[in-house]
């Protein structure tokens, strides 16, 4: 009988090399001019208001201002945001959350989704991060989370790890419900029938989870504060946070900071501090995600970024101002800070 899990693992090198294809496509793509799939706007505008001041950097932790940020996003299929109400992790999430439901999820979801797991995928990249929000329940069995870019809250995840074969609402039964993928790659023909079968998405399973609200209205604003991994980040996005709470609270948007409670409606923004994304060394590090509902201000017009989720490096309060009025207003991407993004069926979005 062949090794199916071993199939898998070996397909990650071919799916590693792929991870390189949107560089070169970059590349193509500045040398046929081709225009941005998004507005652009090539660098954020000096504010207009008093900024605080850029934090200093640890000792021997300094910001690259050299490297070109366009392509340094990993590519990934879905963002799972678990909510925390914690501002920092230790610098691997798996090891943390002792006693507490968010970290039997994370340590459920490595074993079903990492190597080994039934559900590893290397073409069905799911990050997992930690974040600062506050999750809707105390229960020691379920735990919050938001997923991008499907633009869901799911306030009540078991934790708990069942069978393949189960139904019930179980952590098992929300991964082949939300996070596997619609469509397998090609790679995986060989694999048995049963087995592809196994990998796909069940959609009909999330009518086992309750209470799930589609994120159509607010912004999500996502900063790295992983200090606990890497400084540089965590001591930028204290700073970055509370400047973007002043800047959209200026702007009209209340409840700026996710409290657990309300996670979609107009004029609302959801802001927290995540876990580790890579590129510690572009702090700070920046993730908008647009409702699929935004309008550009208070006109009908469809917002040009809605249902994507657009990253940026190097961000200092100064910046701040600036994004909020050209990325989450007006529907413009600033190039010069520009890491990548993805849409809303999954695809990677590069310049």
């Amino acid at each position: 009988m062949r090794d199916w899990s071993a199939q898998l693992h070996h397909s990650s090198k071919f799916a590693r090399s792929l991870s390189t294809t949107p560089c070169r496509a970059s590349r193509l793509r500045a040398r046929l001019e081709i225009p941005p799939p998004f507005p652009v706007t090539k660098s954020c505008p000096e504010p207009t208001c008093n900024c605080p001041p850029t934090p200093a950097m640890p000792e021997g932790l300094p910001i690259d201002h050299k490297q070109a940020l366009n392509g340094t996003m990993a590519a990934y299929a879905q963002q799972l945001v678990i909510c925390t109400d914690q501002r920092d992790w230790t610098s691997r999430i798996e090891n943390d959350g002792e006693n507490k439901s968010w970290g039997d999820l994370v340590r459920g979801l490595k074993r079903l989704l990492s190597r080994g797991g039934p559900y590893l995928d290397p073409f069905n990249n799911v990050l997992v991060s930690t974040s600062s929000i506050v999750p809707a329940t105390n229960s020691p069995s379920t735990a919050s989370a938001l997923l991008f870019p499907s633009f869901k809250y799911i306030p009540s995840i078991p934790v708990e790890v069942g069978t393949s074969s189960n139904e019930a609402a179980d952590l098992t039964s929300f991964v082949r419900a939300f996070l596997l993928p619609k469509r397998l790659h090609d790679m995986h023909s060989s694999l048995p029938e049963a087995k592809r079968t196994d990998m796909t998405r069940a959609p009909e399973l999330s009518s086992n989870f309750d209470g799930i609200i589609d994120i159509n209205h607010s912004p999500t604003v996502l900063i790295c504060g992983h200090g606990g991994r890497d400084m540089r980040c965590g001591v930028m996005a204290p700073a970055l946070e509370s400047e973007f709470q002043r800047v959209l609270q200026a702007q009209g948007y209340k409840s700026a900071h996710g409290d657990g409670t309300t996670i979609d409606g107009p004029n609302h923004a959801n802001i927290g501090l995540i876990s580790h994304v890579g590129g510690h060394k572009y702090a700070g590090n920046v993730i908008i995600y647009i409702p699929p509902k935004m309008t550009v201000g208070t006109s009908a017009e469809p917002h040009p970024l809605a249902g994507k989720g657009i990253w940026y490096g190097r961000i200092e309060p100064k910046h701040v101002q600036g994004l909020v009025e050209e990325t989450i207003l007006g529907g413009k991407v600033v190039a010069d800070h520009f890491r990548g993004g993805i849409d809303r069926n999954g695809d990677i979005l590069r310049m």
